[in-house]
């Protein structure tokens, strides 16, 4: 395995590049890094992983490029498959790392040969409800201290509710009131909460390309409800539902890495015959 630095105007970013085999670009989720990746990724079929941690996160340095969005980490994304040399890859992701490949294989269909969208936060709209949480500890983190905005938060309506439907959600969100730069945090937010994959229903449609979706419930940022919707609106999509983070992290992981697995063990003879 090994790490690089790419540079993407005044930015640097941190890419993983690991394994041999068919290139599969998977990327983490808002707020992630290439940990992430690793802890749901499986170990077999054997490939080639590359993992871009997005601007402002990770070990990637923010640049002065705002705002930050959904297309500007999938352009990164895909200067990083071009320094490294993989022409053409399955892309996939986990929440913002699923709109992330989206975007890819919608807008870059010749480079994209097969797509796994992991607990979506997006369908095909900007700023969908799921995504407020966000906006709300943006707007918080902007005008608080960061202690103060934290207990505001947990305090809030919003705060009450994920602790009682959806508290894995709320120990991720609450983990953004720890980071070292409140300000850039808030932005980061901000941005990504009122942003989406800039797709449209006639871009699911027209996918043409082997596809997994995973999902699972009692999550209020990534609704079951996207992942349905996406695996019904991209033609021979296949959906995966797995066992809830929240209350089966264990059960959760396992059948996450199962899913990936099996969804290359089935795709990959093909993709490598015609590479």
């Amino acid at each position: 395995m090994s790490w690089s630095r790419l540079a993407r105007d005044d930015a640097q970013l941190r890419v993983f590049d690991g394994g041999s085999g068919f290139p599969v670009v998977f990327q983490h989720g808002l707020g992630g890094d290439e940990a992430q990746v690793r802890g749901n990724f499986p170990d077999e079929p054997a490939v080639r992983r590359l993992t871009v941690e997005c601007r402002a996160q990770g070990e990637s340095s923010a640049g002065s490029t705002r705002p930050f969005s959904i297309a500007m980490f999938a352009d990164d994304v895909l200067a990083a498959t071009e320094a490294h040399d993989a022409q053409r890859f399955v892309a996939g992701g986990i929440s913002m790392g699923a709109a992330i490949a989206l975007r890819l294989a919608v807008r870059h269909p010749d480079r994209v040969a097969a797509l796994i969208l992991a607990r979506p936060a997006w369908v095909d709209t900007a700023a969908p409800e799921n995504m407020r949480p966000y906006a709300e500890v943006a707007a918080l983190l902007a005008r608080m201290s960061p202690s103060d905005a934290k207990a505001a938060f947990e305090a809030s309506a919003t705060g009450r509710l994920l602790a009682r439907e959806a508290p894995d959600n709320l120990v991720s969100l609450l983990g953004f009131f720890d980071r070292p730069d409140p300000a850039l945090t808030a932005r980061l937010l901000a941005d990504i909460a009122a942003d989406g994959p800039g797709v449209t229903g006639g871009d699911l449609a027209a996918i043409r390309v082997p596809t997994l979706v995973i999902g699972h419930g009692v999550d209020f940022a990534h609704p079951l409800a996207h992942a349905e919707a996406l695996a019904a609106r991209i033609p021979g999509a296949r959906l995966a539902v797995i066992p809830p983070k929240a209350t089966d992290k264990a059960g959760h992981v396992a059948a996450f890495r199962a899913a990936v697995a099996t969804f290359l063990d089935q795709i990959l003879p093909s993709l490598e015959s015609s590479s």
